[in-house]
């Protein structure tokens, strides 16, 4: 059925692909009020919709009622998307599409989990969206459970229980280039590709210096001493210590 071509009555295989540049064009009109631009755009990511649907492809779901799921998600990804945010459409949208289909299968899943758990479940979806919208960030699942005056494990037991595992590796969109894995959209804050490069272009920076300034350096920001204990340790003047900080600190801004 995935394979079809005619879907909801759209020929997916004249699917038109917007370019980039267009899509911020678009967006303006779209956030002035213009229809039509807004028509444009929906038509021009239903490929996004497409690409996306494919992994539920084992599911044995109408793919129609899929797609038109799908649309619902992208419309809703065009009605919150912020230009200024800097990112692409594509990685905000996927998300969404992803959310409203889940929902959808959640609420006709064939395996049968108790219409208690499924409230508690979906009071639980309903407070952290509320929570979100107060305090523009995402709420703990404590928070949660402090809202509506649940245990937390009962708040995390209902929300498993309408909910599938997916893998980080698994591919949830492709538009010709490089695919969008799960992964992607999961965010580390520990372990971000600008730490680890800073590392990098800060420890070849401090190889450029010579041994006091590096052994300046590494007492002065890696052990947290003042200039004038420094000073006192290797047996040199403040005013020494402070230039040559200053010489070293200037060295290495241009590497790194």
């Amino acid at each position: 059925m995935i394979n079809k071509v005619d879907i909801c009555g759209v020929n997916t295989s004249k699917l038109p692909v917007i370019p980039r540049e267009k899509k911020e064009e678009l967006f303006l009109k779209i956030k002035s009020g213009d229809s039509v631009a807004r028509e444009e755009f929906v038509e021009g990511n239903l490929r996004l919709v497409l690409s996306v649907i494919q992994r539920f492809n084992n599911r044995g779901e109408n793919i129609d009622d899929l797609f038109q799921v799908g649309c619902i998600g992208l419309i809703k990804a065009i009605d919150n998307f912020d230009l200024s945010q800097n990112v692409q459409f594509s990685t905000y949208a996927v998300p969404m599409i992803i959310g409203e289909i889940r929902r959808y299968l959640r609420d006709n899943n064939a395996i049968r989990v108790s219409r208690s758990l499924k409230d508690i479940a979906y009071k639980a979806l309903y407070v952290k969206e509320k929570l979100v919208n107060k305090n523009s960030k995402e709420p703990t699942v404590a928070e949660i459970a402090k809202e509506m005056d649940l245990p937390k494990e009962d708040v995390v037991f209902a929300l498993d229980a309408i909910c599938d595992p997916v893998s980080l590796y698994e591919p949830v969109y492709h538009d010709g280039g490089e695919a969008i894995y799960v992964m992607d959209q999961v965010k580390d804050t520990k372990n971000t590709d600008e730490n680890w490069l800073e590392n990098i272009a800060i420890s070849e920076a401090m190889k450029r210096l010579n041994e006091r300034e590096k052994n300046i350096l590494n007492m002065r920001f890696f052990e947290g001493k003042t200039q004038m204990e420094i000073a006192d340790e290797i047996g040199i003047s403040q005013a020494q210590v402070s230039r040559l900080e200053k010489s070293a600190l200037k060295n290495m801004r241009k590497y790194v």
